[in-house]
């Protein structure tokens, strides 16, 4: 919930869900391809000052405390002064991450996040005091405040979110114990991090082609893709005989977690974790029980696109090494220069305003691009700082995915330059729930101008496969993520152990079913169905399932924006100028998608269809 006790201290950024490593081998990057920072801070010594006056600050809090009630003013002057706390501190946070993320070796780097996790404890703590408080003020009160002092516009939806949460919001001493607890609240994921990426003994094989291929989390992402079938199925029996060697470490941590998620849902008396987690941005129970009937019912969808594949591909009977590989290969690349000309050609169907942002954002120092020695793998946007540019780090690699990627993490910067530019700061931030929608509906968009642009059917069944495994991995696999993580907590929840063997018993079950093992599909092995240890996210409660449902309301927003329906592209703006100005269900609702409805899930399964058929019909020109 957007809560006082949880606004102020969330400045992670936005992941895409498939992650790829940096190169330590790569060039030097030039400055005209990494991002400029200053605007956060001048240097490290301005970055300090900050962080004092932070740290000065937080005691001050208590000079409210017992004082909300007095009058709209003092309740204005607290409010004020939290927020002011709170923007710095999140400028803090973002400059030391993004420090960090360009070099995660630099020791002095990891400290100042580590030192920020501390002071975030402490602001906590000291913020704990607030939503009880606004509690005993009351409802009738607060509201008569807002009517009464118009500087109170901006907290408005914040403090009704504080009466909200009534119900779950525990006495003084009890949130200042629970703010405390996050010190140790974190461990579970923590030690998964430590373990699966810096701790593991990752096997290292030799491929066809005599090259050594080292198979640790990233060299398993590069290499499942192989071309070559034997490689990939060596690939996996040694990766996965490794994970599997740690099946009953990974099991504890994960059952740690799960006993953690249970343990802050039902001390704040919720009837379940699901429950706890939705009612943060008070999502209907009915989107994730949709999400899940809807995916299951389109799985004979899933099962045409595998059949697909493994027809492409050549192979008789598909294993589950076999989904990675492109189905037609493309010898193009796509330099950074060309990547950002089609982007910003892909995005013109929303308007001058739009392209105009987009633009500006790849031509600025906003985009650390290229690998480099210690970087932070993988893709992500940052745009937390209300009163700064958005942020995003990449990888990039010349080719089709980078462009993707570009298109998809700037799509979230733009949903940040807008949401930043229309509310204020309290209202500024966007849940999760509508992140990932800005990023998928500019993936849609690009797919549609590279078939516009290609040259060839081989060219036009590379982009068309490529959204069909975007599909495939955004889509029913999140939401075979989220049908597990769910199984796990009632588990959990019902007073049930989770032992490593039987979590892979239970992912099994339904790795198995997603993709029609028992109709002879996708051939699923034991051995993978450790998958599950594989999988940060389930560190993050309910998190996954977002995915999901973003891409199916992305794709909805961009099938009418395409369409050229009257107005689509203005309530398309609207909901990211919006932000975080209302529940995020509401929000995209108000736009026109209710994803508590089929409506959506079975609108992108129809999308899949089509571009599936769009495939056959060229296959069938070259009689295959």
């Amino acid at each position: 919930m957007k809560s006082l006790r949880l606004m102020f201290f969330a400045t992670l950024p936005w992941f895409s869900p498939l992650l790829h490593a940096a190169d330590s081998a790569a060039p030097a990057a030039d400055p005209g391809t990494t991002w400029d920072l200053t605007p956060l801070y001048a240097d490290e010594a301005a970055w300090r000052a900050a962080k004092d006056r932070v740290a000065a600050g937080i005691p001050k809090i208590k000079d409210f405390e017992g004082r909300l009630g007095e009058s709209a003013a003092t309740l204005l002057q607290a409010m004020d002064f939290v927020q002011g706390l709170r923007d710095e501190f999140v400028r803090l946070s973002v400059y030391a991450s993004l420090v960090l993320d360009e070099n995660t070796r630099n020791s002095a780097a990891l400290e100042r996040t580590q030192e920020l996790g501390l002071l975030g404890t402490q602001f906590a703590q000291a913020m704990s005091v607030i939503d009880p408080e606004l509690l005993v003020v009351g409802e009738e009160k607060i509201r008569g405040f807002l009517d009464r002092e118009p500087g109170l516009k901006p907290y408005r939806f914040s403090l009704l979110e504080v009466l909200r949460a009534a119900p779950h919001t525990l006495g003084r001493e009890a949130e200042g114990v629970l703010s405390a607890a996050s010190l140790v609240t974190g461990t579970p994921g923590s030690l998964y991090g430590i373990l699966a990426n810096a701790d593991m003994p990752w096997p290292t094989i030799k491929l066809s082609d005599g090259t050594e291929a080292r198979l640790d989390q990233s060299g398993y992402a590069r290499w499942r893709a192989s071309a070559n079938r034997a490689d990939r199925e060596a690939v996996f029996d040694a990766f996965w005989k490794k994970v599997r060697d740690y099946e009953r470490t990974f099991g504890v941590t994960l059952f740690s977690q799960m006993k953690t998620d249970w343990f802050n849902a039902s001390t704040r008396k919720y009837p379940s974790t699901l429950a706890a987690a939705l009612d943060a941005d008070n999502i209907p129970e009915a989107v994730y029980r949709t999400l899940l009937a809807e995916t299951n019912a389109n799985l004979p969808t899933l099962h045409r696109y595998f059949k697909l594949r493994a027809r492409m591909l050549g192979v008789s009977e598909m294993h589950y090494w076999d989904i990675y590989p492109p189905i037609v290969a493309l010898d193009k690349k796509f330099p950074l220069s060309t990547s950002r000309d089609l982007a910003i050609h892909a995005v013109a169907p929303l308007g001058a305003e739009y392209q105009k942002l987009f633009a500006d954002s790849l031509s600025g120092r906003y985009t650390h691009y290229y690998p480099q020695p210690g970087k932070r793998a993988g893709a992500y946007m940052n745009g937390s700082v209300h009163n700064a540019h958005a942020y995003v780090l990449m990888n990039y690699n010349d080719d089709y995915e980078s462009l993707s990627t570009l298109a998809h993490e700037w799509g979230h910067g733009v949903h940040s330059l807008l949401a930043n530019a229309n509310q204020p700061s309290p209202d500024a931030r966007y849940s999760i729930f509508t992140a990932e929608i800005a990023s998928t509906q500019n993936e849609v968009l690009l797919l549609d101008h590279m078939l516009k642009v290609a040259q060839s059917d081989d060219e036009r069944l590379y982009y068309l496969g490529s959204a069909l495994e975007n599909m495939r991995g955004t889509f029913f696999r999140q939401a075979m993520f989220a049908e597990f993580e769910l199984a796990i907590h009632e588990a959990v929840e019902k007073g049930n152990s989770l032992s490593g063997a039987k979590l892979s018993q239970m992912y099994g079950d339904i790795l198995r079913r997603y993709h029609g093992d028992a109709q002879g599909v996708v051939k699923i092995d034991d051995l993978v169905t450790v998958e599950w240890a594989y999988i940060p996210h389930f560190y993050r409660r309910f998190y996954v399932y977002q995915y999901a449902t973003s891409i199916a309301a992305g794709t909805a927003f961009a099938d009418r924006i395409l369409a050229h329906e009257p107005g689509a592209v203005d309530t398309y703006l609207g909901l990211l100028k919006a932000g975080g100005s209302d529940h995020p269900y509401e929000l995209v609702k108000r736009a026109g998608v209710d994803l508590a409805t089929p409506a959506p899930y079975r609108a992108l399964v129809a999308r899949m269809n089509s571009i599936m058929d769009q495939i056959e019909a060229i296959l069938a020109k070259r009689n295959r």
